[in-house]
């Protein structure tokens, strides 16, 4: 599999079980690098019967083993290989169910376009937008408003919301798709209060 991101490293005559406590011990990366460098071919093939692509894959295979830098110093892991393919699982999966869309549509006037497409970039060049942004926010119960702050106003991923909130993965998107919904309404409700405020200013002038 050409996947060049790791350097050529000596094969350690170490088990997997010893690898894993030698790098939660010193943090070398040149550990882990040898560690998952005995799997690489099992996480590719597990990134492409999911994802279909090999540049997809290849990117992946990357991604994971980033996710494996702190995430395996966190987890007791008796069968790394067993672990890891399930690590690899998950990140495929999640890649799969997260909405791509989301920060790559243009915001307009409104906080949200429909029940998939949001974008905040540009919402914050208003003052109003702004103030009416805050109210909405305030209007969301505490889980919905610490997520969508975290997505959107921060542009956390739903990886690091979870290792933040503690919260499971599924509870975080729910959090964000509901809050999402509720800010819609709060917003919508909130221009529509501001444009018959606006008419009646009109008729008294």
């Amino acid at each position: 599999m050409p996947v060049a991101f790791l350097k050529n490293i000596s094969h350690n005559s170490l088990a997997d079980k010893e690898l894993v406590a030698l790098y939660k011990e010193s943090g070398d990366m040149a550990v882990l690098g040898e560690l998952y460098q005995r799997y690489m071919d099992l996480v590719y093939g597990v990134c492409l019967k999911y994802f279909k692509e090999p540049e997809t894959a290849k990117d992946a295979v990357i991604q994971i083993f980033e996710e494996l830098v702190s995430k395996l110093k966190k987890h007791e892991v008796e069968n790394f290989k067993g672990w890891l393919h399930q690590v690899a699982k998950n990140h495929c999966l999640m890649q799969l169910r997260t909405p791509r869309n989301l920060k790559t549509v243009e915001f307009k006037t409104e906080l949200v376009q429909n029940e998939e497409n949001v974008h905040l970039n540009g919402v914050l060049e208003k003052e109003e937008n702004f103030e009416k942004l805050e109210f909405c926010l305030g209007t969301l119960i505490p889980e919905q408003q610490e997520a969508i702050r975290l997505f959107y106003l921060e542009g956390k991923c739903y990886n690091e919301i979870v290792e933040i909130t503690g919260q499971e993965w599924n509870q975080v998107r729910s959090f964000i798709q509901n809050g999402r919904r509720n800010l819609k309404i709060c917003m919508e409700k909130n221009e529509i209060g501001s444009q018959q405020a606006g008419k009646r200013s009109e008729l008294k002038d």
